[in-house]
């Protein structure tokens, strides 16, 4: 294979990252901008005891939903889980640990994780027991701050609609959502796309993703990616 083409691989290939236990970023809203061919493969695979770091936890059957209502999940940080009743049902039952973190703060953590700071200072929730809880406090300036701190995982997922060999990657509307932010904070992160183009064929303008957050790109189902090996 043509070194310029490494990037891109198979879902087969990938699931050598995927393990029990570890702890996995998602991005998608909703599951709108959510992996739909890698969370079926964490499924078939039996992966269990994850740790997820989303926006939320999905519906029962659409995007990170099938793994949390499988039960595949042992914790969960999230901005909400209303819309996954699987989700509440399993967090009363003491089978599912949830973490609320406001969403702008969920994403600004995220964020902190993919560029390397350890934490961001907000002074949301100060006053609110639960969010406020077991975090530590900073006076700058005479105002106090909770301390956030950043989030990073194992493996990064994402969802684009456009890569090209190095990895590069261009998001379809809404579903960019938090994806690019997802992107940035995993130790290793594959993005699942719906086309994959030629190399030079990306307005430079365009690109939201840069490759070199990227470490492997697979084709979603039905994608046509011959070209690549010709």
């Amino acid at each position: 294979m043509d070194n310029k083409f490494r990037k891109i691989t198979t879902l087969e290939k990938v699931m050598e990252y995927f393990k029990d236990g570890m702890t996995l970023m998602f991005g998608g809203f909703g599951g709108v901008g959510t992996p739909p061919s890698l969370i079926d493969g964490i499924l078939e695979k039996g992966v269990r005891n994850l740790t997820l770091i989303g926006n939320d936890t999905g519906f029962p059957h659409i995007g990170i939903g099938k793994l949390v209502s499988q039960g595949r999940a042992s914790k969960v940080i999230a901005s909400h889980i209303g819309s996954n009743p699987f989700a509440g049902q399993f967090m009363h039952e003491g089978k599912l640990k949830v973490e609320f973190s406001p969403q702008g703060i969920l994403a600004e953590r995220i964020r902190a994780g993919g560029v390397g700071l350890p934490a961001i200072l907000s002074d949301i929730g100060l006053d609110n027991e639960i969010v406020a809880k077991d975090k530590p406090r900073l006076s700058l300036n005479g105002k106090d701050y909770l301390v956030e701190f950043a989030l990073k995982a194992e493996v990064s997922i994402v969802y684009a609609k456009k890569a090209d060999a190095y990895g590069n990657l261009i998001y379809d509307k809404s579903a960019r959502n938090t994806n690019p932010l997802v992107a940035m904070a995993g130790d290793i992160t594959i993005a699942e796309v719906e086309e994959i183009v030629p190399l030079g064929s990306l307005d430079p303008e365009e690109i939201i993703t840069p490759g070199v957050f990227v470490d492997y790109v697979i084709p979603s189902k039905g994608v046509n990616w011959t070209w690549a090996w010709e």
